[in-house]
């Protein structure tokens, strides 16, 4: 008899950090803020570990700026995004859409594919397609388009954001140990200072702490692999 705890050890089974090859770790995200707070600690874990890490927003936020024009809040989201990325050592790249009014057809899967494409990578995360945000939606839609496409896969594992409030019907197969990166995320997170980040990251302390709990460690982040996707390729 396996237990679910059993299950999740087998995908563990070739650490990432006793591989060789160094990694291009790929991550995408609706808005600034939401790779940073989905899987920040973990960014920083594969930073740590040598590789490398892109972080593609596929909007500026433009929409989050409590009624300031759209133009100016994009410029500031904007630097608000390098900041995170430069306290995670991550690469910002933006796709173009626009926040709240975000699309799924033929030409932004190919403008998003060729995206992904140039970054070449060999792990990828996104969204969890079950979110009460369309623009998170369609931020997961495009990247599992691109994954599709690709004869050899590479990983592949959906992350949460205020689960409850926005992420939902998620359940965790593989954990990451964000004990000694947790710091660095919450930084990354707090660099988005208009966004209210004491707020919204209260949520995300109590989500990095229970899913602790489950992976047997003071702070975790859970994720939900693809079941395509190898295996073995997290920190």
């Amino acid at each position: 008899m396996f237990t679910r705890r059993d299950l999740l050890g087998l995908g563990a089974a070739v650490p990432l950090l006793a591989q060789e090859k160094k990694l291009k770790v790929v991550v995408t995200g609706g808005h600034p803020d939401d790779p940073e707070s989905g899987c920040g600690g973990t960014i920083a874990a594969y930073v740590q570990g040598g590789h490398s890490v892109t972080i593609v927003y596929l909007t500026r936020g433009e929409a989050g700026g409590g009624g300031k024009p759209a133009d100016e809040t994009a410029r500031l989201r904007t630097r608000e995004a390098e900041a995170a990325c430069k306290i995670l050592g991550a690469r910002p790249v933006f796709a173009g859409q626009i926040d709240g009014a975000t699309e799924v057809n033929a030409e932004r899967y190919e403008s998003f594919r060729k995206i992904l494409a140039a970054e070449e990578p060999d792990v990828l995360f996104t969204h969890w397609p079950v979110d009460r945000h369309r623009d998170h939606r369609a931020a997961s839609l495009l990247t599992d388009d691109y994954w599709r496409t690709l004869k050899v896969k590479p990983g592949f594992y959906y992350y949460e954001v205020m689960t409850g409030n926005q992420t939902q019907n998620f359940s965790p197969t593989d954990y990451v140990d964000i004990t000694a990166t947790e710091g660095r995320k919450r930084d990354a997170c707090f660099a988005h200072a208009s966004q209210g980040p004491a707020d919204f990251y209260r949520h995300h302390t109590k989500m990095n702490e229970f899913r602790g709990i489950e992976a047997r460690a003071r702070y975790a982040e859970g994720f939900v692999r693809h079941t395509g996707a190898p295996v073995g390729r997290l920190p």
